[in-house]
């Protein structure tokens, strides 16, 4: 039998090394680890943590494992995951602020961080879709994240204000239909 928190520490330790992009970047493979193989969480509760997570304030990377930690095993299960997400991405990061100076001019690290910048998007745009395909969005729905982008992006709204309003309406969305 293993130990549920070294086993969690050590699957989003691993989450954590191997994604760039951040936590958007990260969803498939914590749905891959925490739905598909460990089944901590249901295929049906992963859309609701990720909307929990997105909604709460700090990383969202971190706020996801904590939310999974804690269903796992409370206060202990949350340290353990939150652990494991946020150590390698300290652990680079500071290896690269020791080695930065010598290599901040180097033309080859440039074009491979200039290559990265396509995969990235393309990391945070498939967990974009697949949450739209879970969200049942249909002709009555579509407009609400097209017109919630644009207000952010063309009006300058607040992502804040965006994600009140929505949870106000879902909220008188879900008395009405009860």
């Amino acid at each position: 039998m293993s130990n549920i928190y070294w086993e969690s520490f050590r699957t989003f330790f691993k989450i954590g090394i191997f994604t760039l992009g951040g936590g958007y970047a990260m969803i498939p493979l914590i749905e891959e680890e925490v739905v598909n193989r460990h089944r901590w969480v249901s295929k049906e509760e992963m859309p609701d943590l990720i909307a929990i997570a997105q909604s709460c304030p700090g990383v969202f990377a971190i706020n996801i494992a904590i939310f999974i930690g804690y269903k796992l095993n409370k206060v202990r299960g949350a340290l353990a995951t939150a652990a494991g997400t946020a150590l390698p991405s300290f652990l680079i990061i500071l290896i690269i602020a020791m080695f930065f100076h010598q290599f901040e001019d180097n033309r080859v690290v440039a074009a491979m961080f200039k290559g990265i910048r396509p995969a990235v998007v393309a990391l945070i745009a498939v967990p974009t879709f697949n949450l739209a395909k879970r969200a049942q969005l249909n002709k009555f729905t579509v407009w609400i994240p097209i017109v919630s982008a644009l207000a952010i992006w063309l009006l300058g709204v607040s992502p804040i204000w965006i994600i009140i309003i929505a949870g106000i309406g879902g909220y008188i969305y879900g008395r009405i239909t009860a």
